[in-house]
């Protein structure tokens, strides 16, 4: 027969917490996105010439492809391509880059549809989209004769 003063050691024992203990090892490889360019480095001019018509800007006359060219090294698979453009957006349409001349902007299509300045959009590296730029106006105004110009940043990038 047990005693009781042994059950009581042998029950206090037994509620005890095990504690097991292992070392954990964490590891992997660091990649870098293969180095890409846009047109070789060199700027991306689009030149809408100096016949557009102050009562001709409609969102349709002028419209120019923005003739741009991505080349990335062969590396790694799996990340995804994004393009942005960066810039002012005029206050009257948020596809449109504010010129020089109030009221004037350029608006942005990419494939045909308003391109959202300052917003990044995937894409396919070996098909990027087709972006083109056409002259616009704030609806009710009208321009005034001038040259005009703005600037606005292409950026392509991985994640």
């Amino acid at each position: 027969m047990i005693s009781p003063r042994c059950f009581s050691v042998a029950l206090l024992l037994g509620c005890m917490p095990l504690q097991a203990e292992i070392n954990t090892i964490f590891y992997g490889t660091l990649n870098e996105p293969p180095p890409c360019t846009i047109n070789n480095g060199e700027q991306v001019d689009v030149d809408f010439g100096v016949r557009v018509g102050v009562n001709k800007v409609d969102g349709q006359n002028y419209m120019q492809t923005v003739n741009y060219r991505i080349s990335c090294e062969p590396g790694i698979s799996g990340l995804a391509m994004g393009l942005k453009v960066t810039g002012s957006a005029t206050g009257f349409d948020s596809a449109a880059l504010q010129t020089n001349i109030t009221d004037l902007g350029i608006r942005l299509l990419q494939n045909g549809q308003a391109f959202t300045l300052n917003q990044r959009i995937n894409i396919d590296a070996a098909n990027p989209p087709i972006l083109q730029a056409v002259p616009v106006k704030k609806p009710g105004v009208e321009l005034k004769a001038g040259a005009f110009t703005v600037t606005a940043t292409l950026l392509a990038d991985y994640q």
